[in-house]
C-alpha cells in the first residue's frame, strides 16, 4: 500500500514524503525542496534522467492509447488523416503537459527504491516511509 500512496502523491504532484501541493514555481519549474519536510527533490545526480524515463513511458503508452481508440472507434472506415493528425498532437502536447507529474512520480518511485536516510527530511516525516519499507 506504501506504493500506491507514494504513486498517487506523485500523480497528483505533491511531495511523496508529506503530501505538501505547491511545489512548482512555474509549469516547468520545481521547487529545490518541499517548505513542509525539506525533502530534497533532487535526492542524487541524474535524477532528472529518472522523470524523463517517467514522462517518455507513460507519453508513449497514451499515444498509443489513443492510436488503438481512435482506430476502435472508428473502425471499419479508418479516416488516417483526422487520425494521424490526432496522434501527432498528442504526441507532441502530452508529454509538456506531463512533465511535472513526471518530475513527482519518479521521486515517489526513487523514496520507495531508496527510503529518506536519516536527516534527508526533518525529523517527524519520513517515518512511515523508512519503517514500511524495512519489512518489504
Amino acid at each position: 500500500m506504501i506504493l500506491g500512496k507514494l504513486l498517487w502523491r506523485g500523480f497528483t504532484k505533491r511531495c511523496p514524503v508529506c503530501g505538501k501541493g505547491k511545489l512548482f514555481h512555474r509549469w516547468f519549474t520545481m521547487l529545490e525542496r518541499c517548505p513542509r519536510c525539506n525533502l530534497r527533490f533532487e535526492r542524487i545526480e541524474g535524477h532528472l534522467t529518472g522523470a524523463l524515463g517517467i514522462n517518455t513511458v507513460i507519453s508513449i503508452i497514451v499515444v498509443i492509447g489513443v492510436g488503438i481508440l481512435g482506430g476502435i472507434l472508428t473502425w471499419p472506415e479508418l479516416p488516417l488523416a483526422p487520425l494521424v493528425t490526432t496522434i501527432t498532437a498528442v504526441a507532441a502536447l502530452f508529454p509538456i503537459f506531463f512533465y511535472p507529474f513526471s518530475k513527482t512520480v519518479w521521486t515517489a518511485i526513487d523514496l520507495r527504491m531508496r527510503p529518506p536516510e536519516p536527516g534527508e527530511v526533518l525529523p517527524g516525516f519520513g517515518d512511515w516511509l523508512s519503517a514500511n519499507s524495512a519489512g518489504t
